[in-house]
């Protein structure tokens, strides 16, 4: 079923499987000798999801290499690294508002260690959220520092309900927008959520966020051999039917024009800071350089 601009999801269908597939790709990282990551959390929020496939992925009775995925755990392990980098350095800038825009199963709140005063907040579908909090809870899992959940579509209006959730447009906030500028949103959508996340940034405010390059296939179409794979082990998901068919914009540029200031990086850059050989990445959706990386630092009037 293709996309529309109402639907919805849970953690074992649509776009929310997408965010299982990744954490059960975390909880693989974080098990290897000398693991780039540690996300402790990821296996048994897999396991809660209820997708056998993922749930096997992730506690090791199956290796990624047996579902033609050998790159995932490396991927997404390497990209995990990279955006848990970038908070220290907001908090150390003295940020104490973060943003997880698209949250799915990040731990970041309970894993990391944050300064005092530090508030996080994620956004995400109600049922993603309330799923992500209850399988913590059951768990005694808790955050390192404040959590403030935002249940709401990113396709509505996500930065009143961040407002009423006790954020501060005045402050300076971390934004971190992992694995959703992909074509999960719409162009317009796309558009508009860098729009509304500018309006909300102080000067010094802070963004990292990974987006597919507008000269690129979908994500979906990258990864036909995967899919397929996949399908033969009983898991049948359509992974060009979870991305919008509007080509997506530059993010940096769009960023630029909207004053920040950007650094950007390649794939290779995020394999090499973690001590990860990029031999294995011709599979993955960014082994051709499909994909940018890039944070940015909004500046004041000038």
């Amino acid at each position: 079923m293709n996309r529309s601009d109402n639907d919805t999801w849970d953690l074992a269908r649509s776009v929310g499987a997408t965010a299982t597939m990744v954490a059960a790709a975390r909880a693989a990282a974080s098990r290897r000798p000398d693991p780039i990551i540690n996300d402790k959390f990821a296996e048994p929020l897999v396991r809660a999801a209820g997708v056998e496939l993922f749930a096997r992925l992730a506690s090791g009775e199956l290796e990624y290499a047996d579902v033609g995925s050998a790159w995932m755990p490396d991927y997404f392990g390497a990209r995990t690294r990279f955006f848990d980098a970038f908070f220290p350095a907001a908090t150390i800038a003295g940020i104490r508002q973060v943003v997880i825009v698209g949250s799915g199963l990040d731990s970041r709140a309970y894993r990391l260690d944050w300064p005092p005063g530090t508030v996080v907040y994620e956004i995400d579908q109600p049922e993603v959220i309330a799923f992500k909090n209850a399988t913590l809870g059951r768990l005694g899992a808790d955050p390192k520092t404040e959590v403030r959940p935002v249940g709401i579509d990113l396709r509505q209006d996500w930065p009143a309900a961040l407002r009423a959730a006790g954020f501060d447009p005045a402050a300076p906030a971390a934004w971190l927008a992992e694995g959703l500028m992909i074509g999960y949103l719409p162009g317009d959508a796309q558009d508009r959520m860098l729009e509304q996340i500018t309006a909300f940034s102080a000067p010094g405010s802070r963004l990292a966020a990974d987006y597919l390059r507008s000269d690129s296939a979908s994500v979906g179409a990258m990864i036909l051999r995967t899919a397929e794979d996949w399908r033969l082990r009983g898991y049948d998901v359509d992974f060009g039917a979870l991305t919008y068919a509007r080509g997506p914009k530059d993010v940096e540029s769009s960023l630029q024009a909207r004053g920040w200031q950007t650094v950007s990086y390649r794939l290779t850059d995020l394999l090499t800071a973690a001590g990860v050989a990029d031999g294995g990445m011709d599979t993955s959706p960014d082994g051709h350089g499909a994909m940018d990386y890039v944070t940015a630092i909004r500046r004041g009037s000038e």
